[in-house]
This record gives C-alpha cells, structure tokens and sequence, in this order.
C-alpha cells in the first residue's frame, strides 16, 4: 500500500465530501482524507490496483485543480 499527499487549489470545507467521494470511487483506494483548510487530500492505496495519475485525474475531472 501507498500514501501520498497531493494539493487541489480553491476548494471549501463544504467540497470535502464531495472529494473524498470522487476518490473512494476509484479503485484500489484504502483511505482518504481531505482538509480544506490546508488544501490538501491524502490517499492511501494499492498500487497494484490503482495508479497516482488515477486519484489526480478523478479530481481534476470534476472540475477541481490539483497541483503535485
């Protein structure tokens, strides 16, 4: 399993579900956590099942910026 930790520009507390959503659809995926205060989502996730470039392209998908 992998953790990381990437930034998604101008989102609010009230978007943090809708993100934690986008990214638990994605398959492989073990946890997330959003914080809006720190503009910041952390995934954990089987690398055998999922790719990074899956759980930043999911997010920017939606209309979300992500950076890193």
């Amino acid at each position: 399993m992998i953790t990381r930790t990437f930034s998604i520009t101008d989102f609010h507390k009230g978007d943090e579900a809708r993100i934690e959503e986008i990214l638990y659809d994605v398959w492989g995926v073990r946890n997330v956590e959003v914080n809006s205060n720190l503009g910041l989502a952390t995934v954990s996730f089987d690398e055998k099942a999922a790719s990074w470039q899956d759980f930043t392209q999911a997010v920017a998908d939606s209309g979300f910026e992500v950076n890193g």
